[in-house]
């Protein structure tokens, strides 16, 4: 039983929800691969983190940058060697927040584009509380978020309703997978100051928060 939650579970993107990733290690190890395979492509980190939120990742490599199918498994690949050595810090307040919510019952989900090991290696060394369950990019494409599957998924595992759940993600296809799946949705504002993603944001989606703190205060209920 969850002691006096909003919700039962949280499902937590991981890059730049809990972890400031992309301006340490996705941006920089972005640029690399670009200096040598695409040289012409110069973009600053404010607009990848635009390109990330709409149209996301995949068409970010593949429709502005022109990779095609196997460039993009090959920059996938430079990626992931780029991680291996690369662990990013998770902001700071979420340890003790994602404590006491556990603590108190509610159910810890992660719902990413990275993958598991890495989620795992990123939780371990921060010291921030085991997720129940993590859902991340080594499932099957068609699995991924957006596609609402995690989601169904999490509520068959633990008994859950679309009610009890609260997706927490800083980008548009956390948003759309919670909006598919008809759970409220809470966008992590805290990484980054991009004036047409927070709008968008605060325009649609069921809370915005702005930093850890009012995140936390909203889940543990002492705002």
């Amino acid at each position: 039983m969850t002691n006096n939650l909003k919700y039962a579970c949280i499902v937590l993107d991981h890059d730049d929800t809990v972890v400031n990733s992309t301006a340490t290690i996705h941006y920089p190890s972005f640029v690399e691969y670009m200096k040598i395979y695409r040289p012409n492509i110069k973009m600053d980190l404010e607009e990848y983190f635009r390109l990330n939120f709409d149209p996301g990742i995949v068409a970010l490599l593949m429709d502005i940058c022109g990779l095609s199918e196997q460039e993009t498994k090959e920059e996938e690949q430079f990626w992931s060697d780029y991680v291996k050595n690369h662990i990013p810090q998770a902001f700071e307040g979420l340890q003790e927040i994602l404590r006491q919510y556990q603590s108190r019952g509610g159910k810890i989900a992660v719902v990413s584009h990275s993958y598991s090991y890495y989620i795992e290696r990123d939780y371990a060394a921060n010291d921030l509380p085991r997720p129940d369950i993590i859902f991340g990019w080594d499932l099957e494409p068609e699995k991924r978020k957006p596609d609402p599957f995690c989601l169904y998924e999490i509520e068959r595992q633990f008994d859950l309703t679309a009610k009890d759940i609260l997706v927490v993600d800083d980008l548009k296809p956390g948003y759309d997978m919670a909006r598919a799946a008809g759970v409220d949705f809470a966008a992590a504002g805290w990484a980054y100051d991009v004036p047409e993603i927070e709008s968008f944001m605060r325009e649609n989606c069921d809370y915005y928060f702005k930093t850890v703190e009012e995140f936390g205060k909203f889940l543990l209920g002492s705002e």
